[in-house]
């Protein structure tokens, strides 16, 4: 089946049911807010499957954004690296010749081990839009906890396959809340510069933006914005702008302009794929790992850690169980799978002199969507972009930074969509459930109440300047906000608390967290740079004293 592009002729021929079922599927995509063949050529040559028995100088749980710099950088060191990553390695085409799912047809390759889809919006005009697939290792985990869903990447490259690329810089001034314990001066002279430059990080070309018809959704946004007097900003990306620019005319394959990010870019986007795993496909020091989940890490009575992996089919039975051994442990799971597993470790006796903060300080970074309905006088484009560029920042005055995210649908919606950031000040805690043999997290929905109080001092305003209301038809029937999820979580391995100031954990020589566990529940704006910059500050200090 070919990808639809929202560029082309939206209603001939195509039922309403797919209609419908197409377009909740992207406005999920825009809530998430490189070429192929890099995808298929360093995969093919990094990937190497750890065997049992196997000793490893470090060992690096995940390939996110912590634990690719954690691998790029000791392997510049000169030390061997294996990195173990429960997803897959994404470097096989499908049958509809492409990598990744389109956003608007999702099938077996868009969820992890799900029978049926479940999208960030659950309804559009009214109508429930999730479907059945076929179980599968699929790009995109939709995690349930008690009060949340917690949306991860799953597969070599983790958040940043599904993000919609945001690339964004805590302002100075909100730094000290971030991250109290970190010398500012560094971070902002060093290693925010690093993490951006290793990154790709750039942003949309002002003149392109004015003319460009994919970004009409976003010169709206400004409109109203602007109007009730909020601030609006562009925000800086990794996606390649120049690709988005032949895509739009027509000389390229389309994916920004295809509505293509929440379960992968074909095109176009700088994932981890393309910059730092690049880079340490090219050390020839580093190995990986795909469909292998570590479920247990003990200290070895010779010194190192035994570390045990589950190695997993497709459709996520274990095809075996593998021992080896390592030096050093990364963990880089991102912040829940970090949490969830050292939670594990400790309560059953695994790694029992891990400290009580273990599991503490998790927090959603306030997300929270809504909706507008806009007046006729005032169409968002049936082409737009799935990349957002641009966001309102409200912060200083009512603790929201809100993202002016597109509803790629391929058709005249008339709607303003926002994914906000807001300053939440609720932390939750993961806990070992023993009767259940599992790791619990107790967020409460109530707790979203804060975000979107936030969320409305942008909101209301905006829409009691425009005579405008908030949609009802997205998250269910009559329902304004989206606070049943969070894109970004952080925490449950905070800095300093259950680690020292560099990630070392406390308790043990040899175990480091190095992802966004170690960033206490919120960064302010999209954290990526934040998790990124910080490894690149910890690993530094890691070489320098304990190698």
């Amino acid at each position: 089946m070919s990808d639809p592009s929202p560029g082309g002729s939206t209603a001939k021929g195509v039922s309403r049911r797919r209609l419908i079922t197409g377009a909740g599927s992207v406005l999920g995509a825009a809530a998430l807010a490189g070429p192929l063949s890099a995808t298929r050529s360093w995969a093919a040559a990094a990937s190497s499957v750890i065997g049992t028995g196997e000793h490893v100088p470090a060992l690096v749980i995940g390939t996110g954004y912590g634990g690719s710099v954690a691998a790029l950088r000791l392997a510049q060191a000169g030390v061997p690296v294996h990195m173990v990553e429960m997803g897959m390695a994404w470097d096989t085409p499908g049958a509809d010749g492409k990598i990744f799912a389109n956003t608007t047809t999702p099938d077996h390759r868009s969820f992890w081990l799900r029978t049926r889809t479940k999208q960030p919006l659950s309804n559009f005009l009214g109508f429930p839009i999730d479907k059945d697939v076929s179980r599968y290792t699929g790009i995109l985990d939709a995690e349930e906890f008690s009060g949340i869903t917690v949306y991860q990447g799953r597969g070599v490259g983790g958040g940043s396959l599904v993000n919609g690329g945001m690339a964004v810089t805590p302002r100075r001034e909100n730094f000290g809340a971030v991250l109290p314990t970190v010398n500012a001066e560094e971070m902002y002279s060093t290693y925010y510069p690093r993490a951006n430059a290793a990154l790709g990080v750039s942003t949309v070309d002002p003149a392109w933006f004015e003319s460009a018809d994919c970004y009409r959704y976003a010169r709206v946004g400004r409109k109203h914005a602007q109007r009730s007097g909020f601030p609006f900003v562009f925000v800086p990306d990794v996606y390649d702008w120049d690709y988005m620019k032949q895509e739009a005319a027509g000389t390229v394959p389309k994916s920004a302009l295809a509505g293509e990010i929440l379960y992968g870019n074909n095109y176009g986007k700088k994932s981890l794929q393309q910059t730092y795993l690049s880079r340490i496909r090219a050390t020839g020091r580093v190995t990986i790992s795909p469909l292998h989940k570590v479920t247990s890490v003990t200290a070895s009575p010779g010194g190192g850690y035994t570390v045990v992996i589950d190695q997993l089919t497709t459709t996520g039975a274990t095809a075996a169980t593998k021992t080896v051994t390592a030096d050093k442990v990364f963990f880089a799971a991102g912040s829940v799978g970090t949490s969830k597993l050292l939670t594990g470790l400790k309560a059953t006796g695994a790694l029992p002199a891990l400290n009580d903060e273990i599991g503490r300080g998790w927090g959603d970074n306030g997300n929270v969507m809504c909706g507008r309905a806009n007046h006729m006088w005032d169409p968002t484009g049936a082409l737009q972009s799935s990349i957002p560029c641009s966001g309102i920042d409200n912060w200083a005055a009512g603790g929201a930074f809100a993202e002016v995210a597109p509803l790629p649908t391929g058709i005249e919606t008339y709607a303003s969509f926002y994914l906000s950031i807001t300053r939440n000040p609720n932390r939750a805690r993961f806990t070992w459930n023993a009767a259940a043999g599992r790791v619990d997290l107790d967020w409460q929905t109530a707790w979203k109440q804060p975000s979107i109080d936030m969320a409305k001092t942008i909101f209301d305003k905006i829409n009691a300047k425009e005579g405008t209301i908030y949609r009802t038809d997205l998250f269910g029937l009559y329902k304004i906000w989206g606070d049943h999820l969070t894109y970004h979580p952080l925490g449950g391995a905070v800095l300093d608390k259950a680690t020292d100031n560099y990630g070392r954990l406390r308790g043990y020589s040899g175990l480091y967290v190095i992802d966004g566990a170690l960033i206490p529940g919120n960064t302010s704006v999209n954290p990526f740079v934040t998790i990124t910059a910080l490894a690149e500050r910890n690993i530094e200090r890691i070489i320098a004293t304990d190698l």
